[in-house]
């Protein structure tokens, strides 16, 4: 498949829409996803930096991914750096609710950001970050839907027995968030999702 301008524009786009959902999810202090809960629960239990954690989880995951037929490309490495990108810059300038009413508000409107940044990225059909990946790699026999929400559970699991936090917002994104990507995929015809090469 080409890749077009458009195509470019969409990755580009996503990824700063998916980041500023994870900011907004931060920022309501309810938990985060399952996929970074892993990576501060292994960062807390090796005293090692976040970012190292990160980086060397990221290939790893990627690099099975790629094994099992999931072909990198330039979603791999755009998504992880306009995604941290974007959160850290939000971060440092966005305030944090403190009444939980609307922490949990704030969640909600994450929850929709982050289904619309994922959905969005993976249409663009320029290959795809470490979680998502991971859940790909399985699509088929388990589809994307579940495979995702086990990649986030087993994630937000190993994280706790770490010694990372969970939250109510790391239960949504586990529940909720997997099919919710697939419902805006299909709903917006975002067919260009990466797949398996065949064998």
């Amino acid at each position: 498949m080409p890749l077009t301008p458009f195509r470019v524009a969409q990755l580009v786009v996503s990824c700063v829409v998916l980041g500023v959902g994870v900011a907004l999810l931060l920022l309501t202090a309810l938990g985060s996803d399952g996929y970074s809960t892993f990576i501060n629960g292994l960062a807390i239990s090796l005293d090692v930096p976040f970012l190292a954690v990160s980086c060397v989880l990221g290939a790893v995951l990627v690099a099975l991914a790629w094994w099992r037929g999931l072909v990198p490309g330039l979603g791999t490495i755009v998504q992880p750096v306009v995604v941290g990108t974007t959160v850290s810059s939000l971060m440092a300038v966005l305030p944090a609710p403190h009444a939980l009413v609307a922490r949990a508000g704030l969640l909600l409107v994450a929850f929709v950001v982050l289904s619309l940044g994922v959905a969005g990225y993976l249409g663009s059909g320029t290959g795809a970050g470490p979680t998502e990946a991971a859940a790909l790699a399985v699509d088929p026999p388990v589809p994307f839907r579940w495979s995702y929400s086990i990649v986030q559970g087993g994630g937000a699991l190993g994280g706790w027995l770490l010694g990372a936090a969970i939250g109510p917002g790391t239960l949504l994104v586990i529940a909720l968030l997997g099919p919710a990507v697939d419902l805006v995929d299909r709903r917006l015809h975002l067919t260009r999702r990466p797949r398996l090469s065949a064998p």
